[in-house]
């Protein structure tokens, strides 16, 4: 598996934010993954992290398997969640996403997993995703940290 770059200030995988998650992305060059252990401030109810964590860290992964498949990072136009069972505190999740169909690279539609240690599903998404302006490409480039070749930032094309 190959690690994937990250951001500076990203709420996921921002290795500066104080308050993120700092997840690190790895793939096999079609799938990516990445391992979550949910800390006790993403609850929402006793013991059960908050649906709304699980959805974000669902939507980030989304993100990078439509910029590994298709050299492109894109924004979430839609997504939808489905919880399986409660995802526990302190109890590692493992994430693993694909893209399913790329749409003339106009739009990008992903998959998602959310697993316990035991393999149990927790969540599952669906996401549809819209490239990112080749405007507000530089920006986006100068907050990454990492290995970017599988992205390959030095053509507009890659991007």
């Amino acid at each position: 598996m190959t690690p994937l770059p990250h951001t500076h200030s990203c709420f996921v995988c921002g290795e500066f934010n104080a308050h993120g998650l700092k997840l690190r992305f790895t793939t096999d060059g079609r799938s990516v993954h990445s391992r979550f252990t949910p800390q006790a401030e993403h609850i929402g109810f006793k013991g059960v992290t908050h649906g709304g964590i699980l959805a974000t860290v669902l939507d980030e992964i989304m993100v990078w398997a439509v910029a590994v498949s298709t050299r492109r990072f894109a924004y979430c136009a839609e997504m939808t969640v489905r919880f399986h069972q409660p995802g526990r505190t302190n109890e590692e999740l493992l994430l693993s996403a694909e893209l399913v169909t790329n749409r003339r690279n106009k739009l990008f539609e992903a998959k998602a997993d959310l697993r316990d240690a035991t393999g149990q599903l927790v969540a599952s998404a669906t996401g549809k995703y819209l490239p990112i302006p080749s405007a507000e490409i530089p920006a986006m480039l100068s907050e990454l940290v990492g290995d970017l070749s599988l992205i390959d930032p030095s053509t507009s094309a890659a991007l």
